[in-house]
């Protein structure tokens, strides 16, 4: 005897399609907890030893460059020089999509040096030659791309490749200078009347607004988000998310105003800035992500996607952070 077939109604598809879609994002919900605290300690580790590097090397760069602060920046040059890498070939990846197919090793290197520089910057002596060593920098990591191609015997693509390798190495280098800049930076009291001495309690400031704008939005936006912000880009965002993201960030900035000794108004407006331009970072992704027809960077970690896709809007919110830092706060 042949059975004949269930009939599935509107009502039990809906059902049946339920659970899975549940689980789904239940699984992925569990997996951003759980590696975003992992990152979250790891973060928090690296930064404490840059606070006490600092705090360690003082006497000595007093004694041979008669500064009156220590090496910065150390925990933090650790952390761009594991994830840089990583992030390159992911953004690579991207680029590749489009036949831009950049050297990854050369736009890895260059990301690295540039960092490296922003570092160096610290040191007087360096300070002299910073622009000239910047500039350096760009143009030989692109006449490599060149010498590299023709080391191959091979003219056609040569010029994607070097705007894809130089491209490449300024996305993710050029936006971590920035980084590194605000943490290594310090004001001369006699030549500057305004301005900022770098610190990593405000480099965490930076990196807690523009991740709590994100968990804020994703919160936020799935309980009350109802008109999308860009439905074309990104569906998943919403007007009432960002609203909710923003105001996260200004009461996570707000923490810090006695740490940095400003105004409670200034830090929450800073971090309503900074989460808003960190927003605007994801959105770049997710318009790369979009044109090579991809969901994620990559699937390194669970529940997130890849290195990129955690790095993204902290590197873009970058250069924007250091100069209202650099306008707005006294140090």
């Amino acid at each position: 005897m042949v059975r004949a077939p269930r009939k599935v109604t509107f009502a039990t598809a809906l059902l049946l399609d339920y659970k899975p879609v549940t689980s789904a994002m239940e699984r992925s919900l569990r997996n951003r907890l759980t590696f975003g605290s992992m990152m979250l300690a790891a973060l928090f580790a690296l930064l404490w030893l840059d606070s006490r590097a600092e705090r360690w090397t003082q006497p000595w760069m007093h004694a041979h460059f008669g500064v009156g602060y220590g090496v910065g920046g150390i925990g933090l040059m650790i952390i761009l020089l594991l994830l840089l890498p990583i992030a390159t070939v992911e953004l690579a990846a991207l680029f590749t999509a489009e036949h831009v197919m950049p050297y990854r090793s050369l736009a890895s290197i260059g990301s690295g040096a540039l960092a490296l520089h922003a570092f160096l910057t610290q040191w007087p002596k360096f300070a002299t030659i910073g622009a000239s060593t910047l500039a350096f920098i760009i143009a030989f990591v692109m006449l490599l791309a060149a010498l590299r191609r023709a080391w191959d015997r091979q003219t056609d693509e040569a010029i994607v490749r070097m705007a894809g390798t130089v491209l490449s190495m300024l996305y993710l280098g050029g936006l971590a200078w920035f980084l590194i800049a605000i943490r290594v930076k310090h004001t001369d009291p006699i030549h500057v009347a305004r301005g900022f001495n770098g610190s990593t309690t405000i480099v965490l400031m930076i990196l807690l607004v523009v991740k709590s704008t994100d968990i804020g939005a994703y919160f936020g936006g799935r309980a009350t988000g109802r008109h999308k912000l860009i439905p074309w880009l990104s569906p998943g965002k919403t007007w009432e998310g960002l609203g909710f993201g923003l105001l996260t960030a200004a009461l996570v900035a707000s923490a810090f105003a006695h740490a940095l000794r400003e105004p409670v108004w200034k830090t929450a407006l800073f971090g309503i800035c900074i989460g808003a331009i960190g927003q605007a970072g994801d959105l770049l992704e997710s318009l790369m992500k979009r044109d090579a027809q991809v969901k994620d960077s990559g699937r390194l970690i669970p529940g997130f996607g890849g290195i990129l896709d955690v790095v993204d809007s902290p590197l873009f919110a970058a250069p924007f952070a250091y100069l209202a830092l650099s306008f707005f706060f006294r140090h």
